[in-house]
């Protein structure tokens, strides 16, 4: 197991693997990250080109992360940028079938800039 070091801090004890590629599947398991390429950035809402909203970015593995809010790390991106992909959050006692609300960082590797955000815009057993 490696760790993710920020300014000699270790932040968070991460599985990543040596053999990492841009076509990795969405991680699983808690702790463990993939690669992958952003396939689109958008807005949260359609029509809001400034992503005012919050955004969504859809990835090539079928990963997507939304927020309500759009920080720099994501406004730097863009389509085609190879990324590593941690999954850090799963919600627990969600109904049958309800698997949203799990958190994902995002890595962009061309900019070095993260962000952590939720595969939809509500957790499990949500709206």
């Amino acid at each position: 197991m490696k760790s993710i070091f920020a300014c000699g801090m270790a932040l968070l004890p991460v599985l990543v693997h040596a053999d990492v590629t841009a076509n990795d599947p969405l991680p699983t398991k808690l702790l463990t990250c993939g690669g992958s390429i952003i396939k689109e950035i958008g807005s949260r809402l359609e029509g809001d080109e400034e992503l005012r909203t919050g955004f969504h970015v859809w990835l090539n593995n079928g990963g997507v992360t939304v927020d309500y809010e759009t920080p720099e790390a994501v406004r730097s991106s863009k389509a085609v940028d190879h990324v590593l992909v941690c999954l850090i959050y799963i919600p627990k006692h969600c109904p049958p079938g309800d698997d949203r609300g799990c958190v994902y960082t995002v890595t962009n590797l061309r900019t070095l800039h993260s962000w952590s955000a939720t595969d939809s815009q509500h957790s499990c057993g949500g709206a």
